[in-house]
């Protein structure tokens, strides 16, 4: 069997205030949280947890929805906690992780979830797979939520792939798609990435590398229609960096003091005339603050 050998260049970028000109007009912001799994639950509403990564990111300023990059489960307690903050009319887009398709609860809740009119809807997923596969689009931007454990008849049947069926659909979206930026979304990230900040390592060769054929036609694919970013999480460590000329941003985790290896974190991603730029919030010692601590353009 011939073995297939990918070859990564990755470009660190080292941090750096936000260079924006002053006469670009803001068009609208929106939130990114990732991998809070088990600690939106009862036992856990205190703002050394998820619900305290909502408060904080209510006092810098909500935008318009939040997106978050999977594990997420019970996704119920998640959009609770969402809603108790931000009011039921700030929409939650889920991405499915790992975690999710092991458990049949968290699958039915999610496509009960997205069965309801999704805002801004452009297209559904293929057959099977069409609430938890997704694109929508807002003011200048596309946005495209993959399901990357969707085989092409179960969508929980695979551990971490781009099938046939999943690119397949997404070439469609991205061929049809005229929008100024094209952001991704999955769960697992192209290459483990360090924390930005303590460097811890997580799943490292456990990713989207496991099957370095379909990654790499995915990165192709990313790179001929010129994506903005693509956004993941998996790792529960913040980073960004280009992966073969590609966005990469893990989001890390929301979990508050639930994991202790890295810091917790969300990201404010703020959408501009002519530019695009990331500013990532990490927690302090007690858990109880969260401050810019990253802030970064994808241009």
């Amino acid at each position: 069997m011939k073995r297939i050998h990918l070859f990564i260049v990755i470009t660190l970028v080292a941090f750096s205030p936000n260079r924006i000109d002053e006469s670009e007009k803001l068009l609208f912001t929106f939130d990114v949280t990732a991998d809070m799994r088990m600690f939106a639950q009862p036992e856990y509403q205190t703002s050394e947890y998820f619900l305290g990564v909502c408060e904080a990111l209510k006092k810098v300023g909500e935008g318009e929805f939040m997106i978050s990059p999977g594990d997420i489960d019970p996704p119920y307690h998640v959009q609770k906690t969402i809603q108790k903050v931000f009011g039921e009319n700030y929409f939650w887009y889920p991405v499915l992780g790992n975690h999710e398709v092991e458990t049949e609860e968290d699958l039915e809740f999610l496509k009960e979830h997205l069965s309801k009119e999704i805002p801004r809807l452009v297209n559904e997923g293929p057959e099977n797979c069409s609430r938890t596969m997704y694109s929508f689009d807002h003011m200048n931007t596309h946005f495209v939520v993959i399901n990357q454990y969707y085989d092409g008849e179960s969508l929980s049947a695979l551990d971490g792939d781009i099938s046939d069926a999943v690119y397949n659909w997404l070439k469609e979206d991205l061929t049809n798609n005229s929008k100024q930026f094209t952001l991704i979304f999955g769960h697992e990230p192209l290459v483990s990435m360090p924390d930005y900040d303590n460097g811890r390592m997580r799943h490292k060769g456990d990713n989207l590398d496991q099957y370095p054929e379909n990654s790499f036609r995915f990165q192709l694919l990313m790179r001929k229609f010129n994506v903005t970013a693509y956004f993941c999480g998996h790792t529960h460590n913040f980073s960004y960096a280009k992966i073969n000329d590609i966005w990469q941003v893990d989001a890390g985790h929301s979990r508050g003091k639930g994991d202790l290896g890295a810091q917790s974190t969300f990201l404010k991603v703020k959408v501009y005339e002519n530019n695009f730029t990331v500013d990532a919030y990490r927690n302090n010692p007690d858990y109880t603050e969260y401050e810019l601590s990253h802030s970064f353009s994808l241009n």
